[in-house]
């Protein structure tokens, strides 16, 4: 069944047909996760890939993050270990990516790894791609379906925005329920947090029962989302503000600014998930209002205020 756009869906079995054979041909599809929207091609085809590079503008050293329906499949092109393994049991499916060793039999294409020897792999939660992934016998090589650098989506609308009728299909799933991406952890040697989430490192360290440490060096691109520039709205973004210049967009946590003009609270209950869910639709909604700038005001630096402050800093180098 058709909405009011044209290449929108809303997912049943007719379109999961129609998707998984695009898919099989190379195609590039819109899909939803828990995270953020995704541009979804076959990893194992070259052509897929490429095209998904193309649609985001993406720089070949930026790798993109590998989706498999459970670890029996993963196993089959990365090298597991019992960080990984204790990790899928306690969080997968779920909002948490894995970077593992490559193995030398994978058929994931190397430009989906930008050549490195390692795989970034996730398992995503949201039914409708699930749904998708166990019918298919390859998995999804699926970043954020935005330009390069630009807002992640977080609902069909916004990918449409981004790709008018690029693409043939996109799935309807609703609003993603967490709005932003994925946690990244390496696991290639000790544990490292490489990109924050959602699920933030103490919740990690519980389940592991070890100490992890932070990847601190930003000059090397080892995974997705770890771009000095990202999630940027397309204007200027001033982060710490402590009071508001008059005219500009002011993002806050917080009741304090209720029903004042260019005021935007991520959370009216001080509740740090609910801000991070809110993050990239108000950004959005901020963008489309026609101002010029965003003033941030201080973000908690604790549990999702970590993943949102990473965001913030990033879109900041404008």
């Amino acid at each position: 069944m058709k909405n009011s756009y044209s290449n929108i869906f809303t997912f049943n079995k007719k379109i999961l047909s129609k998707t998984i054979k695009s898919l099989k041909n190379g195609g590039v599809i819109g899909l939803p996760t828990e995270t953020v929207y995704g541009l979804g091609g076959n990893a194992y085809s070259k052509k897929a890939v490429k095209k998904i590079f193309k649609l985001k503008g993406r720089p070949k050293f930026n790798p993109l993050i590998i989706h498999y329906y459970n670890i029996k499949d993963a196993q089959k092109d990365v090298v597991s270990n019992k960080y990984f393994e204790k990790l899928y049991k306690s969080f997968c499916p779920g909002p948490i990516t894995f970077v593992l060793k490559r193995k030398n039999t994978s058929k994931i294409s190397h430009q989906a790894c930008a050549n490195l020897r390692t795989i970034a792999v996730r398992f995503p939660k949201n039914k409708t791609t699930r749904d998708i992934l166990r019918k298919i016998d390859f998995p999804l090589a699926m970043p954020s379906a935005n330009k390069s650098s630009g807002v992640s989506p977080v609902n069909s609308k916004d990918v449409f925005d981004e790709f008018k009728k690029k693409l043939k299909i996109i799935i309807d799933g609703g609003k993603c329920k967490i709005g932003i991406e994925s946690t990244v952890i390496d696991l290639t040697s000790d544990p490292k947090i490489l990109r924050p989430g959602v699920l933030d490192k103490k919740v990690i360290e519980n389940s592991l029962k070890i100490k992890i440490k932070t990847h601190r060096k930003k000059n090397k691109i080892l995974s997705p989302g770890m771009m000095k520039k990202h999630y940027s709205p397309g204007i200027p973004v001033m982060i710490n503000q402590k009071t508001h210049d008059g005219k500009s967009a002011f993002i806050y946590i917080g009741n304090k600014y209720k029903n004042k003009k260019n005021f935007f609270s991520l959370s009216k209950k001080n509740n740090l998930f609910l801000a991070a869910s809110n993050l990239y639709k108000i950004f959005r909604i901020i963008k489309k209002k026609g101002y010029k700038k965003i003033q941030i005001n201080k973000i908690p630096n604790y549990g999702a205020g970590i993943a949102i402050n990473d965001r913030i800093n990033r879109a900041s180098k404008f």
